[in-house]
């Protein structure tokens, strides 16, 4: 990598973010732990330090040695950065009066400032403190300002260190963009080029020097990370990869045979393995969301397992496939290395991370420094197939977490039948490309209905759509009342078993995206 800025993560909310705007503009950046600091080396051009849920007069809050960082890179505190940096240079920190969340506008801006040329008085910013810094030493220059707070952004004179109290990555800063445009590349002096095409003829090369003639095993699961970590891949190694889809009997109606219909037009040495009926015998009469997991996951590495045998016995004698490839993307390493450690609640089906020792496979994962929508523009640029790289997420459990309760051949049935209707008034609707997520949930009640002259008592299924950027937060989205009611009315009629359909209309948070 030939340039990156490094953003040091003190536990805020917001500190992906930052990394994402730092992205859109065409500049790798890493998220690192601020009590877990990388190598500083020659590609660094910048730092820049998140918020966080701390307060810097804690004795508990976080500690780093800024002044050696200071004195080698330019630097940039939001937030807890720049009252820690304002504190721990001789300046006062002290709980603000009120506190300061939401919107805000500076009514003093120093446009002749590096950092803030471009950005006009009264611009809007977002707060979200409750601290604020109340004096800063002699050498700070104060920057910016709003009617509440004196101190909304200042300079370290003579240096390229700088601290704003606000929060430029998130949209309710309209110049937020802007700022870190000035910091990053007029400050930083980032020379933008890291681009989708840069990310595939950088990552082909990595990988072919990485594999040479090593052989990699890979399931694939049909949506966007796999597929796309699959073709990057393919043009690093060819039919040293080897791929395989597995049918467990919980893909929307049709999906198998499409899937991998349109792998093989990728050009991809995949296989199909059909193992519906042992994930159907082990799934029997579970109902608990967290045991349903647990089954599909072990099941999975069982049928993996089988899979991957099948594989070395069609190599050459004495080669063996050493790798196993995944689709894991940024956000699943952030995860794990977070300033508050592995999260205690990661879904158990979302790695293969689980695989036993004996299979003593390594394991590649090209996708492992991109977002979800950089891996769409690299599908893109790899020409990988739109309707697979606009396909909405959907969990590696299937429809096993979207049936509430234990799982049967006749109610997957009932559930795939709902959910193409669903799907398919989608798409044709316009609705599709709009929404992040959507998807059916079959409830575990009955209801009394009246189909013709009779009385009926059959049941339930639940409509939810969402908007989201990345999965974290959602909001529920509000589908026309026409649609909606052409969708219900034909489930109803063309599904038997089904006589109500409901509409989801949580949001993310409190509701989970999923219902189990």
């Amino acid at each position: 990598m030939s340039e990156k800025i490094i953003i040091l993560d003190f536990g805020s909310q917001y500190t992906q973010l930052i990394a994402r705007r730092v992205r859109e503009l065409n500049v790798y950046c890493e998220i690192h732990p601020f009590n877990n600091l990388p190598e500083f080396d020659n590609s660094v051009k910048g730092v820049i330090f998140s918020g966080s849920p701390y307060s810097v007069r804690q004795e508990d809050a976080p500690q780093i040695d800024f002044k050696s960082i200071q004195e080698k890179f330019p630097l940039l505190g939001v937030c807890y950065g720049a009252q820690y940096i304002a504190q721990n240079s001789n300046g006062e920190v002290l709980p603000s009066e009120i506190r300061e969340y939401g919107r805000a506008n500076l009514q003093f801006v120093d446009q002749e400032n590096d950092l803030l040329k471009g950005i006009p008085t009264q611009s809007q910013v977002w707060m979200s403190h409750g601290d604020t810094i109340k004096e800063v030493p002699a050498n700070f220059k104060i920057i910016a300002s709003t009617d509440k707070v004196r101190v909304a952004a200042y300079q370290v004179e003579g240096t390229n260190t700088y601290g704003i109290q606000f929060h430029p990555e998130v949209t309710h800063s309209t110049d937020g963009q802007v700022l870190l445009k000035n910091f990053v590349i007029n400050i930083c002096g980032c020379t933008q080029d890291w681009t989708a095409d840069a990310f595939v003829d950088t990552t082909v090369s990595e990988l072919k020097e990485q594999l040479g003639n090593d052989h990699v095993i890979m399931a694939l699961s049909g949506g966007v990370d796999s597929t796309v970590a699959a073709v990057l891949l393919h043009h690093a190694i060819g039919d040293k990869l080897h791929c395989f889809f597995v049918d467990h009997g919980l893909l929307r109606k049709d999906e198998y045979e499409q899937v991998l219909a349109s792998y093989q037009n990728m050009g991809l040495n995949i296989k199909g393995v059909n193992a519906k009926d042992l994930f159907y015998s082990r799934l029997a009469g579970v109902s608990e969301p967290e045991q349903k997991r647990k089954i599909i996951g072990a099941s999975f590495i069982d049928v993996f397992d089988e899979a991957a045998k099948e594989i070395q016995k069609e190599l050459p004698e004495g080669v063996e496939a050493k790798w196993l490839g995944q689709g894991t993307i940024y956000p699943d390493i952030i995860e794990s290395i977070s300033v508050k450690g592995p999260s205690a609640t990661i879904k158990s089906h979302h790695n293969v991370g689980g695989l036993p020792d004996y299979m003593k496979l390594k394991v590649i994962e090209p996708l492992k420094t991109l977002f979800k929508d950089e891996v769409r523009r690299v599908g893109k640029s790899l020409e990988v197939d739109p309707a697979i790289l606009g396909r909405h997420p959907f969990p590696g459990p299937g429809l096993a977490i979207r049936i509430l309760g234990d799982i049967t051949e006749e109610k997957v049935r009932i559930l795939q039948e709902a959910d193409d209707i669903y799907i398919r008034n989608l798409k044709e609707s316009g609705w599709y490309d709009k929404v992040w997520q959507a998807g059916t949930i079959f409830l575990p009640v009955q209801s009394v209905g009246v189909m013709g002259d009779e009385r009926t008592y059959e049941h339930v299924v639940a409509l939810r759509a969402v908007g989201s950027l990345d999965g974290m937060t959602a909001d529920w989205i509000h589908l026309p009342y026409d649609l909606l009611a052409k969708i219900s009315n034909e489930i109803i009629n063309h599904v038997k078993g089904i006589n109500r359909v409901v509409y989801d209309i949580s949001s993310k948070p409190p509701a989970t995206i999923e219902w189990e």
